[in-house]
């Protein structure tokens, strides 16, 4: 049990129950926002940890042509790259639910910052989402957030929901150290920010996290700060 005021803390047993949690939760938000507006839209996370939470979500009895997805960042390469965050997100839920539209990160014909200005526009004209599920890093990471990277400050500090983020230099980057990242001025535009981390390694990193106020150092600070709910921090072992 992590007690702070800024996180609502949801243990799982295992593996299993971690996932139905997640997805159950994800379900219910969509549900509620269908509901009351006749429409829903949450932005996602890549990487191998939230993927079955995708899948189990897919099947989920929810109005999907009434929901929109959007991605909290991407790397910069090509959409079929198996390293893509669009990639997984298509193979996980595009392809098995009937989603309404999904909002691409990195669009092929486009340069960097030409793809961030359409993001932006596109971001811009949308509803705010009402989920973004987030990850974290053991640099304490979030989005494409890196601490040490030389974009970071103008992305911290920017007004509009993307930005383009040069991450060279940050090993945690690996071989991609373009991105389009969600800013903190997007993602306070969100109502219900779940954070999903597995293992104790992670749980001590937010641990951590929790216990200084530098930004820079450790970027997932920028979401514990946000007014509003506080953020669901689903763990398991």
């Amino acid at each position: 049990m992590i007690d702070d005021p800024r996180i609502e803390w949801i243990a799982h047993p295992d593996a299993e129950s971690w996932v139905h949690g997640v997805a159950a939760e994800m379900e219910q938000v969509l549900a509620e926002e269908l509901a009351a507006r006749g429409a829903a839209r949450m932005l996602l996370s890549g990487g191998t940890t939230p993927a079955p939470v995708y899948a189990q979500l897919a099947v989920a009895p929810l109005d999907w042509p009434q929901v929109t997805v959007g991605l909290v960042d991407e790397r910069w390469l090509s959409p079929q790259d198996s390293a893509s965050n669009t990639r997984l997100v298509r193979e996980c839920l595009l392809e098995r639910a009937e989603i309404g539209h999904f909002e691409p990160l990195v669009r092929e014909g486009l340069s960097l910052p030409e793809a961030v200005h359409a993001a932006n526009l596109e971001a811009g004209h949308a509803p705010d989402a009402c989920l973004a599920v987030l990850g974290m890093g053991n640099d304490g990471h979030t989005a494409s957030l890196f601490p040490g990277s030389r974009d970071l400050d103008r992305a911290l500090a920017s007004p509009l929901p993307y930005a383009a983020l040069d991450a060279s230099g940050c090993p945690v980057a690996g071989d991609w150290p373009l991105r389009i990242t969600l800013t903190p001025a997007g993602l306070a535009r969100t109502r219900h920010r779940l954070l999903l981390l597995r293992g104790a390694a992670k749980r001590e990193v937010l641990q951590r996290a929790l216990a200084g106020e530098d930004v820079r150092e450790m970027p997932i600070r920028v979401v514990l700060g946000l007014p509003g709910r506080p953020l669901r921090v689903h763990w398991c072992p």
